[in-house]
């Protein structure tokens, strides 16, 4: 899961409660690019209690809307489950849900801004702020807690390994813990663990290998470098995409009629296009 998506996906306003619960359930997914979304509509109503037609008529509305996009397909026992990615600067382009900063009160008779401090009968005053004053200060997580979260991480890695090849759990998570420690991306390891389980789903024991060995000998990185492919060909296919509805805005090229809100957003977002030539292509008020 991805806090950085989650957290995003939170400030922003989707239109519906039932859009919101959907993309919060997805970003929750995600990893911290958007990527690597890959759960069936079925499983989408499982978890949020939606209907299904609800489910499948906003998943077709936030492809429509340049959200979502489709970035593959991945094996299951019904055929196929497809991989989504969150569209993050169309997201980031969506209105805000936090509250204006704004002034408010009476300033000829001002509110007192700090709260009441109790009883003086006795001399006793109360507390200066109240315990959830919006200017407490937080303090840092702890060393402990911190490690305890790495923990977690190595635990959840080693937990996504198929079941019937586990084995030497101490040196498996060893060797997890260090890859982390060179600086790869937990939510990799773990997507690079289940890729591997699934292309090996069905080998006999002979053809398998077992997760002390996997990791020790770092078969991890074949799958890492794959999805690192897989992100640089989405990019590239996104820029080239992009570059095609620039020139079209450019040129004032009919084909203006056909490129979507959500894709003019992301044009302005990129800098590849001015309002001035979006006005003169018919697509800015």
């Amino acid at each position: 899961m991805s806090w950085k998506i989650a957290n995003l996906c939170a400030d922003r306003i989707f239109g519906s409660a039932a859009r919101k619960q959907i993309i919060m359930f997805l970003a929750d997914k995600a990893s911290d690019d958007g990527s690597g979304i890959w759960c069936s509509k079925g499983t989408i109503q499982r978890h949020t209690e939606l209907g299904e037609s609800t489910v499948k008529r906003t998943i077709t509305d936030f492809l429509r809307e340049g959200i979502l996009v489709e970035t593959g397909r991945r094996p299951c026992k019904n055929g196929f489950t497809v991989i989504y990615r969150i569209v993050l600067d169309r997201v980031t382009a969506l209105e805000s849900s936090a509250e204006p900063d704004e002034g408010t009160g009476s300033t000829v008779d001002p509110v007192q801004r700090d709260p009441g401090r109790g009883s003086r009968v006795d001399g006793v005053r109360g507390p200066r702020w109240t315990p959830n004053h919006p200017e407490t200060i937080h303090k840092p997580p702890t060393r402990k807690r911190a490690e305890a979260a790495a923990v977690e991480k190595v635990e959840r890695i080693w937990a996504a390994y198929p079941k019937d090849r586990q084995r030497g759990k101490a040196a498996s998570l060893s060797a997890i813990a260090e890859a982390l420690t060179e600086g790869i991306d937990p939510d990799d390891l773990q997507r690079a663990v289940q890729a591997y389980a699934t292309a090996s789903a069905g080998f006999t024991r002979s053809k398998v290998c077992f997760s002390d060995n996997w990791f020790a000998g770092r078969r991890w990185q074949r799958f890492l470098e794959a999805m690192a492919e897989e992100r640089r060909a989405q990019k590239t296919l996104a820029a080239d995409h992009h570059a095609r509805l620039a020139a079209w805005v450019r040129d004032r090229s009919p084909m203006c009629k056909h490129i979507t809100a959500p894709q003019v957003t992301a044009l302005v977002v990129a800098g590849l296009v001015t309002d001035v030539q979006l006005r003169a292509a018919g697509l800015a008020g």
